[in-house]
């Protein structure tokens, strides 16, 4: 199971699946967000990798005895297999691939296994320097694990239990009655931060949910909950990038209604809304599904298509205008019509910026309204290359303007 985008993926495991989930109402891309957070950055997994490996290393050399080197050896292996596991994760990222999320959530349960075992061998060892130093780097590092991990608090307090849970066992059977102190840290210890992982858990939820709505709002119109303005240029950004990266064509759709005022006027702005709304369904319907589809502003509406020829641009178009012309009906029992024409632009072939492309279908909406409306138009060459004079002549202007100005 993978997340939309090219992000990492879910796990698939039962268990790792549960040890991650944080409620059955947070949506699939915060699910997917918070994914990604287990795996974090390489330069900061490096850190804390060379810090422990480091201090098992110390300890090893200092000692030199059969469990501390093969602490050393254990620690060592498992760093470098979560780093050989997070670089595939960011290839499989570029690659648009499934990532090995179960595999690094496992190695990161052993290392928090092998840092209580390097803990449990050094306090064994009886040099009070050499356990003194683990502890303080296992606990650092637990630290870490809590707060970089809250994203997936039920996998953070596993993490934290794996690593200290044998340590208390340990201490527990030792017989060092000044130790017995830590069989009642280690469970307060690991209470306070599983309260704390989940407590931030619930924080950072509620902080993406409010982006991702704003984010929603600054990108969608209210009315037919389409993309606006905003939303449908970085649409088209992607597209284009898509279309240079993967040679991957698409068609630019751009529709203004016919005779939609008479409505405003005659019936009222509820009513003309009431066809706004129809149109954006209609829409739609008449478009491949995953279709990017914008309410530029007033009765003017866009859609991006991928993949299609101009053979299938045409035909699409076409549906379109027939799809617009049905009949709505507006206040429960009156029906209008309204038409729509539509210009077509090919992208990348009729622009490689956005604005040249929205000029090029701007100008081929103008042809098929001028031709008689309610058609559609496909850019010719002519029309094509009159948009792009017209918009670098109207480009020269505002620059020469500001030079003057200044």
């Amino acid at each position: 199971m993978q997340s939309e985008g090219g992000r990492y993926s879910l796990p698939r495991w039962r268990v790792m699946r549960w040890l991650t989930d944080v409620g059955p109402d947070v949506p699939a891309d915060i699910r997917a967000a918070l994914i990604a957070q287990l795996f974090g950055a390489i330069p900061i997994f490096a850190g804390g990798a060379i810090n422990s490996v480091a201090i098992a290393a110390i300890i090893a050399y200092r000692l030199q005895t059969g469990p501390l080197v093969a602490w050393f050896v254990l620690e060592l292996m498992i760093c470098l297999a979560r780093l050989a596991v997070l670089v595939a994760a960011h290839r499989a990222i570029r690659l648009h691939r499934p990532t090995p999320t179960d595999l690094h959530l496992l190695l990161s349960m052993a290392w928090s296994l092998s840092l209580g075992l390097g803990a449990i061998a050094s306090i064994g060892s009886g040099d009070w320097m050499v356990a003194m130093l683990a502890s303080m780097s296992t606990a650092a590092m637990i630290g870490g694990i809590c707060f970089r991990n809250f994203g997936a608090p039920r996998f953070a307090g596993i993490m934290i239990l794996i690593c200290l849970g044998p340590v208390a066992v340990y201490i527990a059977l030792l017989g060092e009655p000044m130790l017995y102190i830590m069989i009642y840290q280690v469970p307060m210890y690991l209470a306070a931060m599983a309260g704390a992982g989940f407590r931030l858990n619930r924080m950072l939820i509620t902080t993406m949910r409010a982006e991702r709505e704003n984010s929603h709002r600054a990108h969608h119109d209210a009315l037919t909950g389409l993309l606006n303005r905003a939303g449908l240029i970085d649409a088209l950004e992607t597209k284009l990038v898509d279309a240079r990266r993967e040679r991957r064509p698409f068609a630019l759709f751009f529709a203004d209604l016919d005779e939609f005022k008479p409505i405003n006027d005659t019936f009222g702005h509820a009513a003309g809304d009431q066809v706004l709304k129809g149109v954006a369904a209609r829409l739609r319907k008449a478009v491949h599904q995953g279709a990017a589809i914008a309410r530029m502003g007033g009765d003017e509406f866009v859609a991006l298509v991928d993949g299609a020829t101009a053979e299938q641009a045409l035909a699409m178009g076409q549906r379109i205008v027939g799809e617009i012309a049905a009949p709505y009906q507006v206040d429960g029992e009156t029906r209008v019509g309204v038409g729509a024409s539509v210009g077509i632009a090919l992208g990348p072939d009729h622009g490689s910026q956005v604005d040249e492309l929205l000029a090029v279908a701007d100008a081929a909406l103008y042809e098929a309204k001028s031709s008689g409306k309610s058609r559609c138009c496909l850019a010719s060459i002519d029309v094509s290359l009159t948009a792009l004079r017209r918009l670098h002549r109207s480009g020269t202007r505002a620059t020469d303007g500001t030079s003057v100005a200044a």
